[in-house]
């Protein structure tokens, strides 16, 4: 079980994330969805503690750490519930002066210390996996943006982490290419893989998540399955929002396709 608990985090006098709790279940996708500076990719964010918050608990596994404004965590603890996380950055974050294998390879030979033909060995497997063997070591400039993205989830897996953070994962992508990334998480979460994914795509949502979030202000206004929250929200801030986002009165049909 991950689960965070009256996560608080602000910036200056802005409280971005107000008393936030949530739980995921092992081997479940939870998706979060709102509006821009409602406060997603902060919890994304705070969940591998790239921003630490002012309050709150964080639980990964048997990792547990308890923030209070006057304690910071020690940076053991915090390198070691980073090591439980993997992450997906919205614009791919890969290495350019390494190859594609050489970028899946690195945290494991440098951080995990596996030995380089292991790692090597390893990394073709997952590439094989997002079915980027045949790029193995091509350039990442030379690769097309669902391709790099591909290649990002590979290196996020690499280490078997116990819970896979993507942050807007196909928001850079036209939706051709976005339906290749799609489709690679999609198959993640059917082997099992626990989630936390922030974006603005609903169709990723609806495919992919076992439970979708809405956030406005900082809080968690409503969650549930995404069948509930997309067709039948029960708040009228969580209606508003996913019209808005599919440009018109539509509501996704059950294959998430934009329907009348």
């Amino acid at each position: 079980m991950i689960r965070l608990s009256g996560i608080v985090k602000r910036f200056g006098d802005n409280t971005v994330l107000d008393g936030v709790d949530l739980d995921i279940a092992e081997g479940q996708v939870t998706a979060l969805i709102g509006p821009s500076g409602s406060g997603k990719s902060t919890l994304l964010r705070t969940a591998n503690l790239l921003e630490l918050p002012e309050a709150g608990t964080l639980e990964i596994g048997d990792a547990r750490i308890v923030f209070t404004p006057v304690r910071r965590p020690a940076q053991a603890e915090i390198l070691a519930m980073r090591r439980k996380t993997g992450m997906i950055f919205q614009n791919f974050q890969l290495f350019p002066h390494r190859s594609v294998a050489d970028n899946v390879t690195e945290g494991l030979v440098t951080v995990w210390k596996w030995p380089t033909d292991k790692a090597r060995a390893h990394a073709m497997d997952l590439l094989d996996k997002v079915g980027m063997a045949h790029k193995a070591d091509a350039w990442p400039s030379t690769l097309s943006g669902g391709q790099q993205q591909r290649v990002a989830i590979a290196r996020a897996i690499a280490a078997s982490p116990t819970l896979l953070l993507c942050d807007e994962p196909t928001s850079a992508l036209d939706p051709e290419l976005a339906a290749e990334v799609v489709e690679v998480l999609g198959a993640l979460a059917g082997e099992g893989m626990t989630m936390l994914m922030a974006t603005h795509d609903l169709r990723l949502a609806d495919q992919v998540a076992h439970r979708v979030a809405f956030l406005d202000g900082g809080r968690i206004v409503e969650q549930g399955p995404p069948d509930a929250i997309f067709r039948h929200p029960g708040d009228p801030r969580t209606a508003r929002f996913v019209r808005t986002l599919l440009g018109t009165s539509q509501e996704l049909d059950r294959d998430g396709r934009a329907g009348s």
